[in-house]
């Protein structure tokens, strides 16, 4: 087999045109590759979800959630590869997550989603004439431009007329542009405001003239008028078109005299909806949101945006504005910006390393351009795949910096100790190469190999880590065919160099003398401690305790949030509170966040349908930043928020505000006020209600745990009408025409239809204002019974006030109650979630169940799958090498450093305060793949020396001794490839900071006693397989046979 190896890079040496001519071809497809690669913060995890959203205007949420989402959530049940099903049902509206498995096919899953609920439509109130619409929707894919709209003196529903008709249409025809979300949207309609009083007198009843309403607003096919010589088309002028001509309408008789709509009531201009507001710092407007394609350019299309900006300025009706509020691309640039200059500065400080022991010119650039070629082919590689330039690919690259240059390192020193040596630069070259060729295939392949399971681990932080591990894993390979290629090519065409003689360091002067001495120092240490070999290993044991201890307190994380200058404002009023109360507090709010010298832009949005998608009661702010380096970190922004609502408390009463940093990764279908979730489940409402009622106070006193809220609404006040069935049956009173009745005043239901030239537009009829203030009201209200007569509605029914719920949710079918909360400073994930469900197990009642959700219950599923991947990274990583050396325990001696450097990574997370997050244990897991380099470079001479006939100790000790400088050149390398990562430059690297540190201590530690610990496990080994007397026949390991080989070449 050492034949079929061969030379590998011999093809290479002896044809440099064809090696030229390969990697410039390589370079220039990596140059268009990396030009054409999009930008974006994160990889596409395109979580297949979808929405389905219902509304029936009046109806109360008990009745939404019995009657138009149960039909669903059961039809739904059926559907392939569903995971979760939320649903959130308050007054008059119903709204349904779906989220699937990510390998379902999100085209798919919304077609299965429309067919459940056309099955499910059967069993709708028959009043519900509008279907329920189903979206799908990426929660990974965030808009990433926010523009504002505003006009103080135009009406907004002719704003929105034109951000809906003009300005989106212009902006979803930009390249690269998926969606235009109009937030704060105010469509047109017409509003009937009734009286009740003045139509009493008149004798009519609200069923009777929204049905007289409806048939005079007529737009029905009229046909067509043949002649013997023509054809002409009929049109009738039965359409109303705006309120004036609904205001003189007549309605009915009363006594033969026309009764007009102006007698009953009024008609106005208005919007649709007329609970929710829209506000860009303390003016009206609306918000166009700008959500980008799966695979383009973050940075091409908010550019594309602001270019067609002046444009669409010039097409504005007079006195509207329209400005960016906020651009993401800035925070992703920055970002990219900041990998790339880390990315510059490793390279740098490896080019640095590499001259420093070199001591040549020619020699540090042939192994430094190894950086750039690895570098440039991985984006042609990555531009086939579909990858793009993002956080993780680009901190992947910045990563392989300082171990990229190692196969290149390896090659040329070994060629440049046979240079040294007094052979020609060809013959150094051939010699030299196909000496360590196979080290280099074996650190190659191994390397890559770590990343494996990385790239084949599914769940979300699979996708997440893909293009990671498939970018460091190309990288690797990459940098493993330069050195076998390009490294000895152009290292057997450098000059004749003087003849040292030298086998430790070529580098003249004070350097090369203090690392010749250093080298020496060493040589005599280890011949000491081989002596004590057993007591090394137990050191070395110990330290795998210690990794241990390490591993138990440290802080456990998921993924970390980066300062994206954007602060989410999340505000939930008291039950029961006016649309005027809500928006008077809610401007108040925001004129005080807009006092704080951090604060750029304050968008809000009060009310239901709002863009924070919740019911009446709630409140939305998406809160722009100015520049990190003009403001406070990201979290003392936030705790000055806190502050001031607390000094408004007495002017809130019971409103509360939470703000939260925008995750990085939306997880889960729940919406709440706080990053992490913890469902209460019971198949009975009532028990439910009082159990999250009882539990909420322990979860509050829980440690660690702030920003408390739940999603029980029970106290909504409500006016309870009770039918006196046998009276309103004597009237011929029937319970649905009462029912009716008071949807058609209170409801604001839509009575007819305006037919536009391209939209259609409501008309709804309620009772006007002043008759819906209390109680009272109802007094006014008749309902029709038997002959035509009307019946006050007092006569048949009795009222009562009481509280109901405001709003039900469902999770997964079953009635639930979700707890959110946030963390204090200070504590982890990990234990205040072990906290939470000790809290749980002691004071919730067994029939209801409790379960973390979203990003809490990732981040519990983390710490089950990344144990697992880091024992099948090893796993792979025997294999592989058990594979290339034929030998069951020359593995083990490669992989003795695993627990020096576990225990140096996690003792340096400890010692920084840095968790133990997904970052930081990819860290880990990348060390893996590092260290073991060591191993590689000094086992394979030592099987070398024992061919020979040398001693297990001899061989080491000779392989320690020549080995000693590509050992030190390449963990520095490394080591300072990966500094700026742990240091952390810019805003955005404290997200990274926790990888950096963990890579770089665990490679400090392990260079430290791994030159001690292989060594002396290598020959124990020895001594107890019984291969200490052995001949060299009866040695059976590939590379020995290979390096045999190369010996008596050498000698001839």
């Amino acid at each position: 087999m050492s034949n079929a190896i061969g030379n590998l890079a011999a093809p290479f040496i002896r044809r440099p045109v064809m090696t030229t001519v390969l990697f410039a071809a390589l370079i220039l497809f990596g140059v268009f590759a990396w030009r054409a690669l999009p930008v974006a913060m994160l990889p596409n995890v395109a979580f297949p979800t979808v929405s389905v959203s219902a509304s029936l205007p009046g109806a109360s949420a008990e009745l939404m959630a019995s009657a138009v989402a149960s039909p669903m959530e059961q039809a739904f049940s059926g559907i392939p590869g569903l995971l979760s099903v939320n649903s959130v049902n308050s007054t008059g509206t119903t709204r349904i997550t779906l989220q699937f498995d990510l390998s379902r096919d999100i085209n798919a899953a919304t077609q299965d989603t429309q067919a459940a609920v056309t099955q499910a439509s059967r069993f709708f109130p028959s009043t519900m004439t509008q279907q329920p619409t189903v979206r799908q929707q990426n929660p990974t894919s965030s808009p990433i431009v926010f523009i504002g709209l505003s006009a103080p003196d135009m009406p907004l529903y002719q704003l929105d007329a034109f951000a809906e008709q003009q300005l989106a249409v212009k902006l979803q025809s930009i390249p690269g542009v998926s969606e235009v979300r109009v937030f704060g949207g105010q469509t047109y309609a017409v509003r009937l405001l009734l009286n009740p009083y003045a139509m009493q007198a008149r004798n009519l009843s609200l069923t009777n003239l929204v049905g007289a309403i409806d048939s005079k607003n007529a737009n029905l096919p009229q046909g067509t008028l043949q002649s013997p010589s023509r054809s002409y088309n009929l049109k009738v002028d039965g359409q109303l078109t705006n309120a004036a001509q609904f205001n003189k309408l007549i309605v009915a008789y009363n006594n033969g005299a026309p009764v007009k709509l102006n007698q009953l009531g009024y008609a106005v201009d208005g919007v649709q909806q007329n609970t929710r507001a829209t506000w860009i710092n303390n003016e009206r407007g609306i918000i166009l949101a700008i959500v980008r394609q799966p695979d383009s350019n973050t940075v091409d299309i908010a550019k594309a945006i602001r270019d067609a900006l002046p444009k669409l300025n010039a097409t504005l009706p007079g006195g509207a504005k329209m400005q960016i509020i906020y651009d993401k691309s800035t925070y992703v640039q920055a970002a990219v910006d900041e990998v790339e200059f880390t990315l510059v500065l490793a390279s740098l400080l490896v080019a640095a390393v590499i001259w420093l022991f070199l001591g040549q010119w020619r020699q540090t650039l042939i192994a430094v351009i190894s950086i750039p070629i690895s570098i440039l082919g991985t984006f042609a590689v990555m531009h086939l795949l579909g990858f793009s330039l993002n956080i993780l690919t680009l901190l992947a690259l910045t990563l392989a910096v300082g171990f990229v240059v190692d196969d290149a390192v390896v090659m040329l020193e070994n060629i440049s100790r046979h240079r040294e040596m007094g052979k020609s630069p060809m013959q150094a070259a051939l010699i030299g190469s196909r000496e360590i060729g196979f080290t280099i295939l074996s650190m190659t392949l191994s390397l890559a190999a770590v990343f494996l399971p990385l790239i084949l681990m599914g769940g979300l932080l699979g996708r997440l880590f893909l293009e990671f591990g498939a970018t460091i894993g190309i990288v690797i390979l990459m940098s493993g065919l330069v050195a076998l290629s390009l490294t000895p090519m152009l290292l057997a065409r450098m000059r004749e160099q003087k003849q040292t003689g030298s086998t430790v360091s070529p580098q003249p002067g004070l350097f090369g003398r203090s690392f010749n001495a250093l080298t020496r120092a060493y040589v005599r240490s280890l011949r000491w401690s081989l002596k004590f070999r057993w007591l090394i290993l137990l050191a070395a044991a110990g330290s795998l305790a210690g990794a241990v201890f390490f591993f138990q307190h440290l802080e456990k994380a998921f993924i970390p949030n980066s300062d994206t200058g954007m602060v989410m404002g999340l505000l939930s009023y008291p039950e029961g509170i006016s649309f005027d109360q809500l928006k008077d507090q809610q401007q108040l709010i925001s004129r005080e966040l807009q006092k704080n010298p951090a604060v750029l832009t304050v968008m809000s949005n009060a009310g239901q349908g709002g863009a924070g998608g919740g019911g009446s009661n709630v409140g939305f702010m998406m809160i722009q930043l100015k520049p990190a380096s003009e403001r406070a970190p990201l979290n003392t922004v936030i705790q000055e928020f806190r502050k001031t609502m607390a000094k408004l408390s007495d002017r809130l009463g019971s409103t509360r505000a939470f703000f939260i940093e925008p995750p990085a990764i939306q997880i889960g279908a729940l919406s709440s006020n706080s990053n992490y979730q913890f469902v209460l489940q019971s198949t009975n409402q009532d028990q439910l209600n009082e159990a999250a009622q009882a539990f909420l106070p322990y979860l509050r006193a829980v440690p660690g745990v702030t920003s408390v809220d739940s999603s029980l609404q029970i106290r909504n006040p409500q006016i309870n009408v009770d039918i006196l069935r046998e009276r309103a049956a004597a009237l011929g009173v029937t319970p649905s025409a009462l029912e009716q009745t008071l949807n058609l005043a209170f409801g604001g239901t839509q009575v007819s239809t305006i037919y536009g030239a391209s939209n259609q537009y409501q008309v709804i009829a309620e009772l006007a204002p002043q008759y819906q203030n209390d109680i009272s009201a109802l007094d006014a209200i008749s309902v029709p019974g038997s002959n035509n007569t009307l019946v006050p509605l007092s006569a048949v029914a009795r009222f009562s006030t009481g509280v109901g719920p405001l709003s039900i949710t469902h999770y997964g079918q079953l009635p639930s109650i979700t707890l959110s909360f946030d963390l204090k400073p200070g504590y982890s994930l990990d234990q205040v979630s072990r906290a939470i469900e000790q809290t749980a197990l002691e004071h919730l009642p067994q029939n209801v169940s409790g379960q973390f959700a979203g990003s809490a219950q990732a981040f519990q599923d983390s710490l089950k799958t990344l144990p697992l991947l880091l024992g099948a990274t090893i796993l792979v990583i025997y294999v592989i090498l058990a594979i290339l050396y034929e030998h069951f325990i020359h593995p083990l001696t490669i992989l003795t450093a695993l627990p020096l450097a576990g225990f140096g990574a996690l003792a340096s997370l400890y010692l920084f305060n840095q968790p133990l997050d997904v970052f930081s244990f990819v860290g880990i897991i990348m060390l893996v793949g590092l260290v073991k380099k060591n191993g590689i470079i000094m086992l394979d001479f030592a099987i070398q020396r024992r061919r020979e006939g040398e001693s297990a100790i001899d061989a080491m000790v000779d392989a320690c001794t020549v080995r000693f400088r590509p050992i030190m050149m390449t963990t520095l390398a490394a080591i300072l490839g990966t500094l700026p990562i742990a240091v952390g430059f810019g805003a955005q690297a404290e997200a990274h900071q926790a990888l950096g540190i963990a890579v770089v201590g665990g490679l400090v530690f392990s260079q430290l006693l791994t030159l001690y610990v292989t060594p002396a496990f290598y020959v124990v080994a020895e001594g107890l397989t019984g291969r200490e007397k052995k001949s060299t026949e009866e040695e059976s390991t590939v590379v020995g046979q290979a390096l045999t080989d190369q010996a008596r070449t050498n000698q001839e």
